[in-house]
């Protein structure tokens, strides 16, 4: 006989608590620099408001303007009549601080993640993960029908021997790393692997969440840091919720392929476009956000913890 959801999702929930992994949310109030919980204070290290800039009041000001001028939805996908006028300006920012042709802002950098890799690969293609890459680059492969490889955290001289044997077998090549990973918060070696990826015929993407306006000039990101020309990272990927201090997520790369990812990508096409708020207030976090906010973080290792005050 069939067992009831309930039963299941009641098994399985016990299971994960069993094996400590169950997880919880936890409300709270706090600012920039502190977090509340249950009357205790702490000051804030896990936020992802990295230049503290959430609370700017030039950013909150766009994003009350936006949804005073254009209300508090984009009201339907992009390529309805989802596409207002505030995306042109924030895409064009963004290319600008990525040094390339095109942007294409999606619903979050997860969506952005789960849509291009299956718009650029298929299934006599490969792409090859750095096993610390975050679970959407994951979730994407495996969405995108490719061959799927892992190689060990920043191992390039294991990613190169990979793409030695399986190279030849393959159409097109993507190797996927993160420009500062979120659990660990080291560095990958970006000159090595464009090296690699040149050798190899690959291409490369770089997810820059955590690094967009934090590392490198003016805050441009990890490719930038690394001394690299941005024609050797084909794909940059970021979000607008971090150092940005909005919602969303984008792809920086050529014209031809940002083209390409508002055809193909299907969490693009098929979702609501952000609403006017994040818009503005993203597009005016970069306009306020100098370069001389960035050197000091050069030397901040990034935490994940919190530290009580009180």
């Amino acid at each position: 006989m069939a067992r009831s959801l309930d039963a299941v999702a009641r098994e399985k929930t016990a299971a994960l608590e069993a094996r400590g992994e169950r997880r919880t949310l936890r409300s709270g109030s706090g600012d920039a620099r502190t977090f509340t919980f249950g009357g205790r204070t702490f000051l804030a290290f896990a936020s992802n408001d990295y230049l503290g800039l959430a609370r700017h009041p030039d950013v909150v000001q766009a994003s009350l303007d936006a949804t005073s001028g254009l209300g508090t939805s984009a009201t339907a996908s992009r390529l309805v009549v989802g596409d207002h006028d505030l995306y042109g300006p924030l895409e064009a920012r963004l290319a600008r601080l990525k040094r390339t042709e095109g942007c294409t802002v999606f619903g979050s950098g997860y969506l952005a993640n789960l849509g291009i890799i299956p718009a650029l690969l298929g299934p006599e293609d490969g792409v090859f993960l750095d096993a610390l890459a975050h679970a959407c680059l994951h979730a994407g492969a495996q969405l995108s029908r490719a061959k799927k490889f892992t190689f060990p955290h920043d191992d390039v001289e294991v990613l190169d021997r990979l793409l030695r044997s399986e190279r030849p077998k393959l159409r097109n090549v993507l190797i996927v790393t993160e420009g500062v990973f979120s659990m660990d918060g080291d560095t990958p070696s970006l000159a090595e692997l464009a090296s690699v990826a040149k050798t190899h015929e690959a291409w490369l993407l770089v997810d820059d969440a955590h690094a967009t306006g934090v590392l490198g000039p003016g805050g441009e990101g990890s490719i930038a840091a690394a001394g690299l020309d941005v024609s050797q990272v084909e794909l940059q990927v970021g979000t607008l919720s971090k150092a940005l201090a909005a919602y969303g997520g984008f792809v920086c790369a050529s014209s031809a392929v940002t083209e390409l990812l508002v055809t193909r990508a299907r969490t693009f096409i098929y979702s609501t476009g952000l609403p006017p708020a994040a818009v503005g207030a993203a597009s005016t976090a970069i306009d306020v956000s100098p370069p001389s906010w960035v050197s000091p973080l050069s030397w901040v290792s990034p935490l994940s913890c919190v530290v009580p005050v009180s």
